[in-house]
């Protein structure tokens, strides 16, 4: 078998909606917005397909399959490497990383969890709680990158999906201390990732997070049937929020950045 470039997204939409709770990102990417920042390939009509997206200071390499279709995945991993760009960011599930470790250095990120909202019920906004998390848009973008500089430096942050109005904050005398956004947003295909999800130091603890969460779940499910998130594995109070909030694991993967070895021949 060898590499091929796909470019049809009908297609493509075809193959992720079969599993669209590990493939939320790429049925997104399909999107308008994100489509002309795509590079998709394959080994095998059915096989798993591998996404460069190149937004962002570097591209972003997303592989993910079943245990079943791991070897694949890895096989796909080795094809892609006359492809691959000198230095991307990796989101990969099993082995597939391993396999471009002889031509790339790589910095480990840790292990992350894809989670879907499978009991949205447990998601309802709370009607009596503290907290009335509110629309962001384009005017509130200073408040938003102060609240990332004092409780998510270094978040990977689109300010375009501020556009799509699925962002909210709460407030607390008036200054933004919590925010759930997302990643990717496409009601053509269904599907969002929630993502950019902090909150203040001095309110952690207080409810202000999950509120933001469950009233962005409310928000999305009026035009999408699938909402899903990355969450690291390690973060227990993270992930027991959004166990609560009906989350459940759909798989695991590993996040890392790879930069390529002199002696490689990467394109």
């Amino acid at each position: 078998m060898t590499l091929r470039s796909l470019h049809d997204r009908s297609a493509l939409a075809e193959r992720f909606g079969r599993d669209p709770a590990m493939h939320l990102m790429e049925l997104g990417d399909l999107d308008d917005l994100l489509w002309p920042h795509t590079s998709w390939y394959t080994m095998s009509r059915n096989g798993p397909v591998a996404l460069l997206y190149a937004v962002g200071d570097i591209p972003t390499l997303l592989a993910f399959s079943r245990p079943g279709q791991a070897s694949e995945l890895e096989e796909l991993a080795g094809a892609l490497l006359p492809v691959l760009p000198r230095r991307f960011f990796g989101h990969l599930t099993g082995a597939a990383g391993k396999v471009l470790e002889p031509a790339y250095a790589v910095q480990p990120h840790g292990t992350l969890l894809r989670m879907a909202l499978t009991d949205p019920g447990r998601a309802a906004p709370h009607p009596g709680g503290p907290w009335r998390p509110a629309p962001l848009g384009r005017g509130d973008l200073p408040d938003l990158l102060a609240l990332f500089a004092q409780a998510y430096p270094g978040n990977w942050f689109d300010h375009r999906m501020l556009d799509t109005g699925q962002y909210v904050g709460a407030r607390q005398d008036g200054r933004l201390v919590a925010v759930a956004g997302v990643h990717v947003y496409s009601p053509a295909y269904r599907v969002a990732a929630i993502g950019n999800v902090t909150t203040h130091p001095e309110v952690r603890g207080q409810g202000a997070g999950g509120a933001c969460v469950a009233e962005l779940c409310r928000r999305l499910g009026k035009t999408v049937d699938h909402i899903g998130l990355n969450v690291r594995a390690d973060n227990a109070t993270a992930v027991g929020l959004y166990r609560r909030l009906g989350f459940s694991e759909v798989t695991e993967f590993t996040e890392a950045t790879f930069t390529a070895l002199p002696q490689a021949t990467t394109g």
